[in-house]
């Protein structure tokens, strides 16, 4: 079974964007129904009409805000996504907590409803925050990776990894990442993939916008990609664009970097460059066969979107491999981390820096967010840019 978009997260994405389509009023009765729910979940437990009327009016209050902020955050140039699937799920969750605070409220009503406003204030202050705030919140990620197969120790190598942008419109976030890339002074730059939102993958408007930020990237060793999730790059859409930038795609092909011959020292870093596949045997083989094309001793660089290649690039000796797709989870719960991944392996490569065999694997939390009806926001999760300096080793 091959394609990323037959795999279960996928399949509730799918499902996600379908409340998209629908037309405000088709929206409101959900949030009333739930609103009536609870307020008589209330009436029944407290005895007293009072307490329902006040829980089911303080719900439809907290809906009205909801939709407000998710409404205004493409106003505000933030986010594009839908506003009718997080809203509808931002209701139900409140209306669950709302039911289970009847319980206390059976005995203690003023108590357990103080609790419940403050409850509701909650999560509209993170619902604002994990919008406005986080994903806005780029960090730098510098990492040093020395070798003994990267000659001469007093010349180094800066690679610079950009993923997951997901450009739906530019915000604040796409404006500010050549500025900041060209801060860091790169000698490579590498994108691992998804490049636009599976919402906008066909839009021009959103194509247009992806130029203007890869227009304003600099390197002079060049800037390479890979293609990320099948359901969301489109090569026939992208390569035009890409070829046109003078950005390399590696569909299944090798590259020595040239920059190193400037830096007096042996050219004797490789990129290989795999399309991404849920055939994780299948892209296993077509890597053992890229391999095959390197000299021998030679540093190898692996770009693949996700990081799920990571046991046959140990097996295989792959020397730096450099991943996405995972987005660190977007959501990341505080001692547990992410909870959804949509790799193959779950957890075991979400984010940041592992170490396996001779392999160094680095998975990026990317820039962007899932599309489809998904909710923009980051929670714990900011976006990310990798800086990876390449050394010989006694540097």
């Amino acid at each position: 079974m091959k394609g990323l978009g037959e795999n279960p997260f996928h399949t509730l994405l799918l499902l996600t964007e379908k409340p998209g389509e629908w037309a405000p009023w088709q929206v409101a009765p959900v949030p009333l129904a739930l609103a009536a729910v609870s307020g008589l979940i209330w009436t029944r437990a407290t005895g007293e009409v009072g307490w329902g009327w006040a829980v089911g009016l303080g719900l439809l209050f907290f809906a009205a805000a909801d939709w407000g902020l998710l409404a205004l955050l493409p106003r505000l140039t933030v986010s594009f996504g839908a506003v009718q699937p997080p809203f509808l799920a931002m209701a139900l969750f409140r209306s669950i907590v709302a039911m289970l605070a009847a319980i206390p409220g059976a005995w203690w009503p003023v108590p357990a409803s103080l609790a419940l406003v403050l409850v509701e204030l909650l999560m509209f202050g993170l619902a604002a925050y994990g919008t406005l705030v986080e994903p806005f919140r780029v960090q730098v990620t510098h990492l040093e990776v020395c070798s003994a197969k990267l000659s001469n120790p007093g010349s180094n190598l800066r690679i610079v990894q950009i993923s997951d942008l997901h450009v739906e419109r530019l915000s604040r976030r796409e404006r500010n990442l050549p500025a900041l890339v060209a801060e860091l002074a790169p000698d490579l730059i590498v994108l691992t993939g998804d490049f636009l939102s599976t919402s906008y993958n066909d839009d021009p408007q959103a194509l247009a916008d992806l130029r203007t930020v890869l227009e304003q990237l600099q390197a002079p060793a060049g800037i390479y990609a890979v293609w990320g999730t099948i359901e969301v790059d489109l090569p026939p859409l992208l390569r035009p664009l890409l070829d046109e930038l003078g950005i390399v795609v590696l569909e299944e092909a090798v590259a020595r970097v040239p920059c190193w011959e400037e830096k007096a020292t042996d050219p004797d870093l490789w990129l290989v460059g795999l399309s991404c596949t849920r055939d994780l045997a299948e892209a296993g083989a077509r890597l053992r066969a890229l391999m095959g094309e390197l000299p021998p001793e030679a540093f190898s660089l692996l770009l693949y979107h996700t990081p799920d290649l990571m046991p046959q690039a140990v097996e295989m000796g792959i020397d730096l491999y450099l991943a996405g797709h995972t987005h660190g989870g977007q959501w990341r719960v505080p001692g547990f981390g992410a909870i959804l991944t949509s790799s193959q392996h779950w957890k075991r490569y979400e984010a940041g820096l592992y170490h396996e065999g001779d392999t160094t694997l680095y998975v990026s939390r990317g820039l962007g967010m899932e599309g489809f009806g998904a909710p923009r926001a980051r929670f714990f999760c900011p976006p990310e840019v990798v800086s990876i300096t390449l050394c010989g080793e006694g540097t």
